[in-house]
């Protein structure tokens, strides 16, 4: 005969018919009125596992419609909560990583593992960024889920992404042809705000941020830049050939270069807009190397490729001069900018 559990400290039954995990682990649960009634804790492919499972529940009670509480619902109650919290960038990039995970959204949060989550990491076989950013994921939706006492272990401190930096994924730049074939679609769709990235070096945050009176249409450069102290405030002429794009732009009603009915347009609306043109010119929209960044990485490596003046680049670009002589004493007046950013053919 059995041991004996003693009163209150819940049961390991075992079911009829064949199951993969046969032994349902119940504890008893008391209403306000003090009505009791047995609920499952889980289940369990041995008696001893459930005994197991049943002492862990009576060490340490979690709240079991916590315990219900899938990946699809975590990761929604994640993004009403704590995503907003984050950049625009960042919530982006999560939520991409999230579809990632698809084939897990059913299962139980409670039950994810370690090698679970470490599927979802190497299934991104070709992106250290992507990888990266799975494993950011899981860190974010762990966390929230012991906030919420549904875990007592976060596994995504245990996780690993197996390509290393030096096998990232380039930015590869936009070929002349490329560049060209957007051109040609000049006018079309979000065409026209791909091409003023082509010829301006601008961060996507400078230029979705940038406001119609940093643009100086009689000197015909912008006046713009966030990030550091060398890029800030920056002056970048405007290209002869996006000049027209930059008038037509101008025009539009809103405070910002760039709009949409009116409103600056978000980040994340903006990739979508992005990733919507790019098979225009013959390009996979999920191309990873063909990010809104590969612009200003394309700006930069035309320039270069062209024997630019690096101080000019740097300028150009934000960037801070790694040469202390170029740094402090070699200034560049517009005009000498101007001529820089023609070379852009």
């Amino acid at each position: 005969m059995g041991r004996r559990n003693p009163n209150g400290y819940g049961s390991v039954t075992r079911l009829k018919g064949n199951r993969s995990k046969p032994w349902i682990v119940k504890v008893t649960q008391y209403d306000a009125d003090g009505n009791g009634r047995q609920v499952p804790v889980g289940y369990a492919a041995t008696e001893e596992e459930g005994n197991i499972l049943l002492a862990k529940y009576n060490n340490n009670p979690w709240n079991i419609e916590r315990n219900k509480i899938t990946l699809a619902d975590l990761y929604q109650q994640w993004a009403a909560v704590k995503k907003p919290k984050l950049g625009s960038s960042l919530q982006y990039a999560l939520q991409a990583s999230y579809k990632r995970c698809s084939k897990y959204y059913g299962m139980k949060y409670r039950n994810i593992k370690a090698y679970h989550m470490q599927d979802t990491i190497d299934n991104c076989v070709s992106s250290y960024s992507a990888q990266n950013s799975v494993k950011n994921l899981w860190s974010h939706l762990d966390k929230f889920a012991y906030e919420m006492d549904i875990i007592e272990k976060m596994y995504s401190q245990i996780t690993t992404v197996t390509l290393s930096p030096s096998e990232k994924e380039a930015r590869t730049p936009f070929s002349d042809e490329q560049i060209e074939a957007l051109w040609k679609l000049q006018g079309q769709a979000w065409v026209n705000i791909m091409l003023l990235y082509m010829y301006t070096g601008f961060r996507l945050t400078e230029l979705l941020g940038m406001k119609k009176d940093q643009v100086n249409m009689d000197e015909l450069y912008f006046q713009n830049g966030v990030k550091s102290a060398a890029g800030r405030g920056r002056i970048v002429p405007i290209h002869s050939r996006i000049r027209p794009i930059v008038k037509e732009l101008m025009e539009q009603p809103g405070e910002y270069l760039i709009s949409e009915n009116g409103k600056r347009v978000p980040q994340s609306r903006f990739y979508k807009l992005w990733k919507d043109t790019l098979p225009l010119i013959g390009i996979d929209p999920e191309d990873e190397t063909k990010t809104p960044h590969a612009a200003r990485h394309t700006v930069e490596t035309r320039l270069d490729n062209e024997k630019a003046n690096k101080k000019c680049i740097d300028l150009i670009m934000g960037h801070k001069s790694n040469d202390v002589g170029n740094r402090v004493y070699n200034h560049k007046t517009i005009e000498q900018l101007r001529e820089t950013i023609e070379l852009l053919k």
